[in-house]
């Protein structure tokens, strides 16, 4: 998930090829006409300064991802409030839980008879997470590249009125990709756990997007789709919180405290 270190640019070998009659690339002439690589190398050179391309960055995973790199992004801080029937929510808009620890906490009103649908989801079939109700239970879904997929299922049903439902990743560190353990809880009672052995290192999607109380587009899980993913309850809000602000002694949130800290972040 980490991908693999290059070599350095002074280390690459150039090759040379004829393209009037060689335009597979399928025989090498770059040993048997140095002094012609050589002049294109410097012409590649000259090109390159004055077009402004230099200096040249073969980073892989920094250049993906702004928090590695340094670079500004659009959301600060480890923690994000949104409000159900908030969607489309590009990735860059959402804060990043990828490759650290975080907890999502949800508020919903929950029916008599039970609920099912999306409380929030991000991604979708090619790489996401997703935190529904199947069944009338809570489920989280991870989804890598579409290629590996984990399951953490409560073991009881939400209970009905106002509730919170919260999941926490505790995130097994070492590296970038790397796993966790996820615990699901109602009322900050735990409910469910089990481990998502990787995450996906770098980025969900260029063009799914983040929904709550719903998903569009592709649907990170099978248990649903964007036609029958609509939450049959109320979201009333979802909290992501990243890192230490995700540990929370007591796996719920005051919702007069939350407002309390949200107004004094204004």
């Amino acid at each position: 998930m980490s991908g693999s270190v290059l070599p350095a640019f002074d280390d690459d070998v150039w090759e040379l090829y004829d393209g009037n009659t060689d335009w597979t690339q399928s025989k090498d002439l770059s040993k048997e006409n140095p002094e012609k690589l050589h002049e294109l190398q410097r012409l590649w050179l000259i090109e390159a300064t004055k077009y402004n391309v230099l200096p040249l960055d073969d980073r892989q995973a920094e250049r993906f991802n702004p928090e590695l790199a340094g670079r500004p992004t659009l959301i600060k801080g480890n923690t994000q409030l949104l409000l159900g029937g908030m969607g489309r929510l590009s990735e860059n808009s959402v804060v990043d839980i990828k490759n650290k620890s975080f907890a999502v906490t949800s508020e919903l009103e929950v029916p008599t008879d039970g609920v099912d649908g999306v409380i929030i989801a991000q991604g979708g079939r090619f790489g996401g997470w997703s935190l529904y109700a199947k069944d009338g239970r809570a489920k989280f879904y991870y989804n890598v590249l579409g290629i590996k997929s984990y399951a953490i299922d409560a073991t009881a049903p939400i209970p009905s009125g106002t509730t919170q439902v919260r999941m926490e990743f505790a995130y097994d560190g070492g590296g970038m990709g790397k796993g966790g353990e996820v615990t699901l809880y109602y009322d900050g009672n735990a409910v469910g756990n089990g481990r998502v052995e990787m995450n996906q290192g770098a980025v969900f999607s260029a063009d799914e997007t983040t929904d709550v109380g719903r998903e569009t587009g592709t649907t990170v899980s099978p248990d649903y789709t964007a036609h029958t993913s609509g939450f049959s309850g109320t979201v009333n809000w979802v909290q992501i919180d990243l890192g230490e602000d995700a540990k929370d002694a007591d796996h719920y949130i005051d919702p007069d405290e939350r407002f309390r800290i949200a107004m004094a972040r204004q």
